[in-house]
């Protein structure tokens, strides 16, 4: 069976990390969507996402296709029922569609005439940035019991204080020694080639991905995920950081998404909870206006390739775009679009050919290669964004 993981109408409420990504590709749990599909199925997936972004992410057509939308995680009993469709069939939440089997690519499909299957389990999806944070600890748990099963993980060391009677999966060449790991909350889970550093502090339900490094005292709530390669130091509660970014130095982050090769400056901070106590706003690019989120805690949305200086200081309910360079005195404006040079009080327009060479030597550091695809894709991101800048 082939399976093709499509875009679906959430894409936009999800900028700034769908901005050169498909919806698959965002990291939720452990790992992205992506991952976390493949590894039930046991298939490589293709995507279905925007025109700008097919270079990078093509579509792959068998004569039998399934589709699945990108915006859910791979519950046990949809998966289930998503091996199971069979022509003609399909799988909804309310009148969102999930999944459904389609031989004919160019067909326009009725899903009038569609049977569907029933899914007695609630579902797990994204409809917004602040669920990538808020709903991170079911979709850990999730993710654990999948990776983990039927397998056994490195031992731990003995200078490593464990407390609770959660689960800890260390992976092969992980590194840590004299830190403490509290599973009471949730399982904890060590990529390949990780490292704690002595005297981090450690709360389930927390993620570490392949070759990240916690540093020295860091002290990190859940439910945390670190993405593949990254840096993380200070203090941090319930943030997802995507592959590729650091945040090397203390500061606190909390209840905040931060796209992939991003550098938050040393004794950066932001706020995650407004001093009235009331439900955060924060900026949607689907209604192109501030939403309600629902949440008494939320706090920081970085795009990738964004950077800010030393001691910034973020409002409770931030957005900041694609490839944005922060720095300045006071607390940085509430939406940050992409490719703004300053983002306090005056800010500009990020030069492109600046950011671009910027984004190449960040990259080159890491071993990593800036292709022209990409470079594409960052110039179609900066066109997009034009109307929210101040040129």
């Amino acid at each position: 069976m082939n399976y093709i993981l499509f875009d679906g109408p959430n894409r936009t409420a999800l900028l700034p990390f769908t901005y050169i990504r498909p919806v698959a590709d965002i990291e939720w749990g452990i790992g992205s969507i992506r991952d976390s599909w493949e590894r039930v199925l046991g298939y490589t997936t293709s995507t279905i996402t925007e025109p700008y972004l097919n270079e990078v992410w093509p579509t792959v057509f068998f004569e039998s296709n399934v589709f699945i939308n990108a915006a859910y995680f791979p519950i046990p009993e949809l998966v289930e029922k998503v091996k199971e469709l069979k022509e003609n069939q399909a799988i909804f939440d309310g009148d969102s569609l999930v999944a459904f089997f389609g031989s004919d690519p160019e067909q326009d499909i009725d899903f009038e005439q569609f049977s569907r299957l029933v899914i007695e389990t609630p579902f797990l999806s994204l409809a917004n940035t602040w669920d990538i944070f808020s709903k991170n600890g079911l979709a850990i748990a999730l993710d654990f019991e999948m990776l983990t099963e039927g397998r056994d993980s490195d031992s731990i060391p003995e200078s490593v204080q464990v407390i609770g009677a959660g689960q800890i999966f260390i992976e092969s060449g992980a590194q840590l020694e004299y830190c403490t790991l509290n599973t009471t909350n949730g399982p904890i889970y060590l990529g390949a080639h990780c490292e704690i550093m002595e005297g981090s502090l450690i709360r389930g339900p927390f993620a570490l991905g392949a070759d990240a490094v916690v540093k020295m005292g860091a002290k990190i709530y859940g439910a945390t995920t670190i993405g593949a390669k990254s840096k993380v130091g200070g203090e941090l509660n319930n943030v997802v950081m995507f592959p590729f970014s650091n945040k090397g130095h203390e500061g606190f982050l909390g209840n905040a998404v931060i796209g992939s090769w991003c550098n938050i400056g040393a004794d950066t901070n932001n706020s995650n909870l407004k001093n009235s106590y009331e439900n955060v706003r924060l900026w949607d690019y689907s209604i192109e206006r501030f939403a309600k989120t629902g949440l008494q805690f939320c706090g920081l949305m970085m795009g990738d390739h964004s950077k800010c200086a030393i001691n910034t200081m973020f409002n409770t309910g931030t957005v900041v775009g694609v490839a944005a360079n922060i720095f300045g005195a006071g607390f940085a404006k509430n939406f940050i679009p992409s490719f703004s040079w300053g983002g306090i009080q005056n800010s500009t327009t990020h030069s492109f050919e600046k950011a671009i060479r910027t984004a190449k030597i960040v990259m080159e550091r890491r071993g990593e290669i800036l292709t022209e695809s990409d470079t594409m894709i960052l110039e179609d991101v900066f066109e997009q964004s034009q109307k929210w800048r101040k040129e």
